[in-house]
């Protein structure tokens, strides 16, 4: 017998919830773990604490930018492409993060990152 319509779409609603969330909660996560790798960053790099701070700093400046933007995006391009925009964007930022030979390589994946976590915040 098969399963009615209804059935379906709260299927569907539901993993898609759980897609939203899982994405939001990365990139609150995101922004927060910083603060706790910073000094290991600091001795990795070979940078002072003001240095250092620009990860955080350039990180919320993107964010300042980017939230009033990023409803002009979602109405453009629709909220399914940015969110698939978003999560590959995110995904390379954290790929550049992790293979940052040098704290200039590490700021853009950082800003990378920043740039799309405003979708995620925005389409949840």
């Amino acid at each position: 017998m098969a399963k009615p319509a209804a059935s379906k779409q709260g299927t569907g609603s539901l993993s898609l919830l759980i897609i939203l969330m899982a994405g939001l909660f990365v990139a609150i996560l995101n922004q927060t773990l910083l603060n706790v790798a910073m000094p290991h960053l600091m001795t990795e790099f070979n940078v002072s604490a003001t240095t250092i701070q620009w990860l955080t700093t350039g990180y919320m400046l993107v964010n300042g930018v980017l939230i009033p933007l990023s409803a002009f995006l979602i109405t453009r391009f629709g909220q399914r492409s940015l969110f698939l925009v978003a999560m590959i964007s995110f995904t390379l930022g954290t790929f550049i993060c992790g293979i940052a030979p040098n704290f200039s390589t590490m700021l853009i994946g950082r800003l990378i990152q920043q740039s799309v976590a405003v979708s995620y915040s925005r389409l949840s």
